[in-house]
């Protein structure tokens, strides 16, 4: 009946409602077939030399992906666009997509082409509000068809070099070595997006662990106990505090 009246995902959705499986559980993720990076910016770019930290920051991080899952990019495709909800506004919107000579999961090779291709689209005047990057045509790694004009040394060289920065960025962090293409500190970017109420990252960063420290609450008093400096049946209120104050509590 929800079948015929909706739709075949929304009649699964009741029944699985209803405990009765009828989705697959996929223990291993496939590898994607495309790898997409794409922010808004926090605030209106009219500068190239802004897009293109960007542009290569994105890929960067699209390339950290392809590596991680063991595969090769053949094509990639970098668009720009102004902010659509800003009619009044002058509005531009373009993408290009470009094969690659060869597959390849080499950072350096992909900021250089991606950087090429944002030459290519990039117009002055316009407040751009959104550049993105996708990895497409990927196969597998172990796959790769060799070139009689690839220098097989230098492709071990870049197989090397890749595997050290991952490493390297695994162990002391995201960005720790990146292309000098991608600018200064992420403090310093203009193009990042606007953070002031992003929730705290409880489960996945150490420095932002939720924490309990002994303390008092301001305040008036309650059963004869103050609040400020006071306690509670002669224990202390427990209350949150500011990570970086007090040791995690794990």
């Amino acid at each position: 009946m929800i079948g015929r009246r909706f739709s075949v995902v929304l009649e699964r959705t009741v029944r699985e409602l209803q405990g009765q499986s009828c989705l697959a559980l996929e223990e291993v993720c496939p590898p994607k077939q495309q790898i997409m990076a794409s922010r808004s910016f926090g605030q209106a770019l009219r500068s190239k030399a802004d897009l293109a930290e960007a542009v290569a920051s994105h890929l960067t991080r699209a390339a950290e992906k392809l590596r991680a899952q063991h595969s090769l990019a053949g094509g990639m495709m970098v668009f720009v666009q102004t902010n659509p909800f800003k009619p009044q506004s002058p509005q531009y919107s373009r993408s290009m997509t470009l094969p690659l000579p060869q597959a390849t999961d080499d950072t350096r090779a992909l900021v250089r082409w991606g950087l090429g291709m944002l030459d290519a689209l990039y117009r002055p005047g316009f407040d751009y509000k959104k550049v993105g990057v996708m990895l497409v045509d990927l196969g597998p790694k172990r796959h790769l068809q060799a070139s009689w004009l690839e220098d097989g040394v230098a492709r071990a060289k870049s197989d090397t070099l890749m595997a050290t920065l991952d490493a390297i960025n695994a162990r002391w962090g995201r960005g720790t070595l990146r292309p000098l293409a991608t600018g200064p500190a992420a403090t310093a970017r203009n193009w990042h997006m606007k953070r002031q109420r992003l929730s705290p990252r409880f489960t996945t960063c150490w420095e932002e662990l939720a924490v309990v420290g002994g303390g008092s609450r301001e305040g008036g008093s309650r059963e004869g106990g103050s609040r400020e400096g006071g306690s509670r049946e002669g224990g202390s209120l427990g209350r949150r505090i500011p990570h970086r104050l007090q040791t995690p509590l794990l």
